[in-house]
């Protein structure tokens, strides 16, 4: 009797290591157990199955039932396979009866979210997604795109933001998700802004995201109304942040950007309300050391702010830019005073002609002739219309 016993004790652990990546196997080392045979019956249906494998699986599912009656994957065997035979209402009261045995059923929930669809029922669909995807594991990895991309149809996200305004457990790993791989750049934007005012949280990253795909795919408007709309005190006529307060560990184009090319070192620093930009650059570098995409209307603009640290030869000292986004040409310049003069103040004015809806601020350093190249800090600039 210890030999029985230890033998089927032995034969069920070996088969439940065997069942995923060997059902036939698993079966054949543990016949009796329902929920192993219900396995083996589920791996030979598929596309190409034939109708002999198809047979054997439903003889397999039926065997599996009878070793165990609460074996879900032999119902939902049966169902599919009585699907493939056009069984249209036993298909219904299978996978019916599968979905009172367990809700967790993986194929159990792809038939019920393809038969809602097929009939044109949104909700149902959704409500089944939300109930497969309560289980982690492959449910998100084979739903997750699919859900993305039907987010593109209006008469499909609107329902999908009132599943995720109930906040089920999967809605910050599918927000996630389509940060990382989204949708076309207006999707993308149009489900996080209707997201945010259904109350569900939309990580700063993820609102970037959207921002830089509509730039990158030339809809400069639609960026900035995506802007606008997360930072309700943005105007097209200025530039922002003037004190360096911060937008966030994941600036978008339309906030401060450092440039770190070529040597440069630039860094943002933040304090409890306002901050400052602090730069350094080699001898002999020079380039961009920050940026900030503007939407100024065409008129006289401007520029005013504050440094310090800022000691160099004339023809090496910093200057700012203003490029017009589309073809790089240059606008306007201001050069920069040493910080000893006018107490650290700079000012000048810059304009913005027809044709150029979309500029580029600049921070631009030139190559130095000093030691210790040129360093410094801004703790105050703002692009705005001239008085």
């Amino acid at each position: 009797m210890a030999v029985a016993v230890s033998y089927f004790s032995v034969a069920h652990t070996l088969a439940q290591v065997l069942v995923n990546s060997n059902a036939a196997a698993a079966h054949r080392v543990a016949p009796w157990d329902g929920r192993i045979t219900a396995a083996f019956a589920a791996s030979l249906i598929g596309p190409q199955s034939s109708p002999a494998d198809r047979q054997r699986a439903d003889t397999l599912a039926r065997q599996a039932l009878r070793q165990d009656p609460t074996a879900v994957v032999a119902v939902s065997t049966l169902g599919i396979d009585a699907q493939f035979r056009n069984e249209v209402a036993g298909a219904h009261r299978i996978f019916a009866y599968s979905e009172k045995l367990s809700r967790r059923d993986l194929q159990t929930q792809l038939w019920s979210i393809e038969t809602a669809v097929s009939r044109g029922d949104i909700r149902s669909a959704l409500h089944h997604y939300d109930v497969a995807l309560r289980t982690k594991g492959q449910s998100w990895d084979l739903l997750f795109p699919i859900l993305t991309s039907a987010s593109a149809d209006a008469k499909v996200r609107g329902p999908l933001i009132e599943t995720l305004a109930r906040k089920p457990l999967w809605a910050d790993s599918f927000v996630s998700y389509v940060t990382t791989n989204r949708p076309d750049a207006r999707t993308t934007s149009a489900l996080f802004l209707e997201l945010r005012r259904a109350g569900v949280s939309v990580p700063v990253n993820a609102h970037a995201v959207a921002i830089d795909a509509l730039l990158e795919d030339n809809l400069p408007e639609e960026a900035w109304r995506h802007y606008a709309t997360i930072h309700r005190d943005a105007d097209r006529r200025r530039s922002r942040d003037p004190r360096f307060g911060g937008a966030g560990d994941r600036a978008t184009p339309f906030d401060w950007v450092p440039v770190t090319e070529g040597g440069v070192s630039t860094s943002i620093q933040r304090g409890e309300r306002d901050g400052f930009f602090d730069f350094a650059a080699p001898a002999s570098t020079g380039g961009p050391m920050l940026q900030q995409v503007q939407m100024l209307p065409p008129g006289t603009y401007r520029l005013t702010g504050h440094s310090s640290g800022i000691e160099q030869a004339s023809a090496s000292l910093p200057y700012w830019r203003l490029l017009c986004r589309s073809d790089g040409r240059e606008l306007a310049r201001v050069p920069m005073p040493n910080s000893a003069q006018l107490g650290g103040n700079f000012s000048g004015d810059m304009a913005v002609p027809e044709g150029c809806p979309v500029q580029v601020l600049e921070f631009v350093a030139r190559a130095s002739d000093a030691v210790t190249g040129l360093n410094g800090q801004l703790d105050r600039v703002q692009l705005g219309p001239a008085p």
